[in-house]
Formats: structure tokens, sequence, C-alpha cells
């Protein structure tokens, strides 16, 4: 803890939902997806994929942080828990085809977590936009398999980059992208009921 500041348990922290957009944490993500551009320039404008990868591997580390800084800050708002989520997805899917298109990823695999992710986004959006579906929180196996693919998508750009032992980085993004992908489809079945539920449930809120 840090000197000066009130030793506060996380747990008793009161979460309270703020109306404005100019939070903390939404300000943080609003600054991770202005490091998309920047991702990309060093892609292709600077050609310098070790420089990318890490990039790459900052924003998908720092993806916990607005989460923690809207419950620590107690600065939780409907509009950070639907930016976040677009945020991380809109940086996922860029950085996928952004990596396909330098051929530093083998297509079938970039195409494969891709279409996972576009089928699971757009789902979510129209059982939400359309039917109403109340938010769910993403299970643990969904979340490891983000982290996952988080750091094994970097690691490919890092095995096609001219550093000493890249070859390395290319057999560490297997070993983390190919259980990856495989939770990732497993947990997009289980979304499923949770779908329907959230959905049922948001209806029956309605007509109360």
């Amino acid at each position: 803890m840090s000197e000066g500041l009130p030793d506060v348990k996380a747990d008793t922290i009161e979460v309270r939902e703020v109306d404005t957009l100019w939070t903390i944490p939404n300000l943080f993500t609003l600054l991770r997806l202005l490091c998309l551009p920047v991702f990309v320039w060093l892609l292709f404008g600077a050609e310098n994929r070790q420089a990318a990868a890490w990039m790459l591997g900052a924003l998908g580390a720092t993806d916990w942080v607005d989460g923690y800084l809207a419950r620590r800050l107690g600065q939780t708002s409907e509009f950070g828990k639907k930016f976040d989520p677009t945020v991380d997805r809109l940086l996922f899917v860029v950085a996928l085809i952004a990596i396909m298109i330098d051929g530093s990823m083998p297509v079938w695999f970039g195409v494969a977590v891709l279409v996972r992710e576009v089928v699971v986004g757009a789902t979510v959006a129209i059982a939400t936009v359309f039917f109403g579906m109340e938010r769910f929180d993403v299970t643990w196996l969904g979340k490891t398999a983000t982290f996952l693919l988080m750091f094994a998508v970097p690691g490919f750009l890092m095995g096609q980059s001219s550093i000493p032992g890249a070859d390395g980085f290319t057999v560490v993004a297997w070993i983390l992208g190919i259980p990856g992908l495989i939770l990732s489809y497993y947990t997009a079945f289980q979304y499923v009921p949770m779908i329907r539920d959230s959905i049922a449930s948001g209806r029956a809120k309605r007509v109360a």
C-alpha cells in the first residue's frame, strides 16, 4: 500500500454506478483504443514486428486494468460495461487481421480465431439490442481462452521478427494458441444457454 493512502480492503469499497462518461476507467479504455493506430503503424509503417508485438502484448496485459480501476474507484457505469469489452474485441480483431496481412500468422489459425470472435460478438450484440438480453459475466474458461490467445497472437509476430531466438516465440505461440483456440470454441457453445437464459430474464423484468 502506498504511503499516505488509507488502508482500505478491496471488498469494503462501495461500487456505485456513475452517470458521466468521463471516468478514469473509461479514459484508460480510450487510451488503449488510441494505441491501436500506433500498433498498425509500427507493423506496416515502421515495419518493426518486434515493437508491434510488444505494443500488442502490453495492450493484452493491461486488459484487466480498466475493470480493476472501475471497482477500486467506485466508478462503474453502464457505458463502461459496454465500452470496455467492445474495445477489447476491436483491438483483438484488428490485430488478427493485421498480423494475417503481414504474414506472421498462419491464415487458418487467424481465420479460426476471427470467426469465433465475430460470431460471438455479433450474437451478443444482436441479443442485447433486439432481444433485451441482460449482461452476464464471462466464464473462467472464457477468460483463460482470451488470456492464452492474447499472448499467442503477439508471439507469432515476435517469432517472425529479426531478434535472436525468434523461433522460440513461435513455439510458445503454438503452445498457448492451440489450447486457447480449443477453449474459445468450447466456451462459445457454453454461452448459448447463458444467452438464452439472459434473454428470458430480461423479458421477464420488462413484463414485471
